[in-house]
Order: C-alpha cells, then sequence, then structure tokens
C-alpha cells in the first residue's frame, strides 16, 4: 500500500525528544502540550519525521509538514529563531511534489532526490541548497576470501533553505536517525540554524567513510599476508573483490572534494562564518579518507602484480615438471619403439640377456634423469 505525504507527522526517528517541561518558559507558549503516543509506524513509512525547532529547541506535539512553515512563521513573529526539519525515505513522485510544493524545492533537485543514483554533489537552486551524499556501510564477514560483498552504498539528499531542512534517505544505513537524536539534545547546535543540520549529516557520513576504510584495511592486511605466506596458493579473487569495492568506495568519496570547496567558497552569503568553520573541518576529515582509500587502491594494484607473479611462477614450476616427467618417460619409451619395428635381423633379440639388460639400462636411466631433476629442484 502506498502511503502519502498527508496527515501529521506523528513517527519519530528518535525514541525521546525535548518535552513540553523542558523547553525554556520563552518557548512553552508556542509549544502544544504533546499528545499521547501512536502505535509505531511501518519502517517502511515514507514520512520518517517531521519536527518544528525554535532557538535550537525541539517543540513537542505534532504538526503536519503542511502547516510546519507557518508554524515557523509564528515562531518568527515572536522574535524567536525557528526551522522545520523533515525526513523522508525513497518516497515517490508524487509524494515528493507534495513536499517540493509545500517548500518551493525545484524540479531538477525533485528529480533527483526521487530517481537516486546520483553522483556526490551540491547545486544552489535561489536560496537553496541540494547536497547529495553517497553513505557507506560495511558488510561484516568471517573471512575476506569466503566474503561475496563488502561495501554497501545508499544515498542522502539534502534541501537546506533558511528556514527548513528536507532530507530524502535512499537505503537502510544512513544512520539520520542518529544524527536527528544528537542534533535534538544539543540546542546550542540546533540554534546555528538548518545549515547546522546540513554541517552535522555530513559530518557523520564522513566519519562512516573513515570508520569503514579502517575496516577494510583489516581485510587488506588480511590478504597481503595470504599472498605473500611462504607456500601458500594465493587465490587472486579475493583480491579482485577488494579491488571493487574500494573502487565504489572511492566513487562514493571522492566527488565531494568538489562539492565541499564550492559549499564554503560560493555559499558565503547563506552560511555563517561559524559553520563554515565546522564544514572545513568535515572537508578535513573527508581529505584524510579520501587519501586512505587512494592509498588501499596502490596497494591493491601492488597485491594484483604480486599475485599474478606468484601465479606465473607456479605454472611454471608446474610446466618444469611436467617437462622433467616427459623427459624421463621419453627413455622407455624410445626404447620401446625401437624393439617393436618389424626388423627381421636384430641380433641381441636372441641373446639370452639381451632382454634384462635392455630392461636394467632403463631403470638406470630412468633412475639418473630422476635424480638429476631432483638436484635441480625441477621435481
Amino acid at each position: 500500500m502506498e502511503h502519502r505525504l498527508v496527515g501529521t507527522c506523528a513517527a519519530r526517528e528518535v525514541d525521546v525528544f525535548q518535552g513540553f517541561d523542558a523547553l525554556p518558559e520563552a518557548l512553552r507558549p508556542l509549544a502544544q502540550e504533546p499528545e499521547p503516543q501512536q502505535s509505531a509506524r511501518p519502517a517502511k513509512e515514507t514520512l520518517v519525521d517531521c519536527a518544528v525547532y525554535a532557538d535550537g529547541h525541539r517543540l513537542p506535539g505534532k504538526i503536519g509538514y503542511a502547516a510546519s512553515l507557518d508554524k515557523v512563521r509564528e515562531i518568527e513573529a515572536q522574535g524567536h529563531e525557528g526551522f522545520v526539519w523533515v525526513g523522508l525515505r525513497e518516497p515517490s513522485q508524487a509524494q515528493m511534489q507534495e513536499v517540493a510544493d509545500v517548500f518551493g524545492l525545484h524540479p531538477l533537485a525533485v528529480e533527483d532526490a526521487v530517481c537516486a543514483h546520483q553522483r556526490p554533489k551540491v547545486e544552489r537552486y535561489d536560496d537553496t541548497l541540494f547536497l547529495v551524499l553517497k553513505t557507506v556501510n560495511y558488510v561484516r564477514h568471517e573471512s575476506v576470501v569466503l566474503a561475496r560483498e563488502i561495501v554497501e552504498t545508499g544515498e542522502i539528499m539534502v534541501f537546506v533553505g533558511r528556514d527548513f531542512v528536507v532530507t530524502v534517505r535512499h537505503g537502510e544505513h544512513g544512520g539520520l536517525s542518529e544524527v536527528r537524536k544528537r542534533m535534538d539534545g544539543d540546542p546550542e547546535q540546533m540554534r546555528l540554524g538548518p545549515f547546522a543540520v546540513m554541517h552535522a549529516i555530513a559530518d557523520h557520513v564522513v566519519d562512516h567513510y573513515l570508520e569503514v576504510s579502517s575496516l577494510m584495511l583489516s581485510d587488506i592486511d588480511s590478504i597481503e599476508g595470504l599472498a605473500f605466506a611462504p607456500g601458500s596458493k594465493i587465490d587472486v579473487e579475493p583480491i579482485y573483490l577488494l579491488k571493487r569495492e574500494v573502487v565504489e568506495l572511492r566513487r562514493c568519496v571522492n566527488p565531494l572534494s568538489a562539492a565541499f570547496h564550492r559549499i564554503q567558497v560560493e555559499n558565503k552569503d547563506v552560511i555563517s562564518k561559524e559553520l563554515r568553520r565546522y564544514l572545513r573541518d568535515v572537508a578535513d576529515h573527508h581529505s584524510e579518507a579520501a587519501d586512505q582509500i587512494a592509498s588501499y587502491d596502490d596497494t591493491l594494484n601492488s597485491l594484483i602484480q604480486a599475485a599474478l607473479a606468484r601465479v606465473g611462477m607456479q605454472q611454471n614450476n608446474d610446466m618444469r615438471k611436467m617437462a622433467a616427467w616427459a623427459g624421463i618417460l621419453a627413455v622407455p619409451t624410445m626404447v620401446a619403439a625401437i624393439y617393436g619395428m618389424n626388423f627381421r635381423f636384430m641380433p641381441e633379440l636372441t641373446w639370452t640377456w639381451g632382454y634384462p639388460g635392455v630392461m636394467a639400462v632403463m631403470v638406470v636411466v630412468c633412475l639418473v634423469l630422476y635424480f638429476q631433476f631432483r638436484n635441480r629442484n625441477w621435481l
């Protein structure tokens, strides 16, 4: 059944939130008493959460996203700072269009948010920023040799305006619930406005890049130990798997360099100086993650070359063994071929010791060849 984005935002990304009693006295007239908690909605619900914030505090109670901007206007009319944060999960075109009509989102950005599979990027439409982030998740496994997948990817789209944030997630590992829970408990950070939410989401995603890259390092160290262990049989497939996953990780991480640069350089009129400092810190962490992943790529290239070289050496050893045994077997084959010819006059055929002598010669020659090849490590 399709869930429409009308009605109230009863679902919550967090288990607890700032209650009515936790609000400062000046903000209590702006909030309604919280209504009894409703039963949990399905995990696949498109509308995940909708909340209005005043001076960094989340207002308790339910409110529909369609009425949220009016509430923000009421908050601002009383001299407070306010904005709304709407969270969506994999909305349809019609559902996303309803939200776009309320918040004035650009059609091109709406199309990207619905279709997903976008490169990480940032676009500006008038006073609204549209940020695309790729999320990554490390798939736990017992051994990299037995693994079929190491990194899963998803997407988060963030629309940020003067008084609203709309987040759209694709995939089950975006981590926005953790971000909202942390931000709801930090009114001072939320007081910085919608762009503080954008920073928190970007910071969470980039920190996860570092976490996943550290976990992948243990896999690379493991396969590196197998590749160079004496006498081990090298399998190139796990190395190719790691290489493929690192390439996928680079596609998620690398394009963000240009996006972070554009956010800080081209949007000074909408992002405060304080938040730009925070974003520079995120950009530094992102550069660290990108450098780590690039080094993994170089390491895996070297491992592939080393593995192929070892495979070539193993094949050469096998060919030498085959050639050695072929040389040994050539002796009795040649003797048998000679005495298998139908000549009438072969004097040794009438000798009493002819047969034992020929057999002895074949055995001696084969043994001599065997020990010669063995001494040269061909056998």
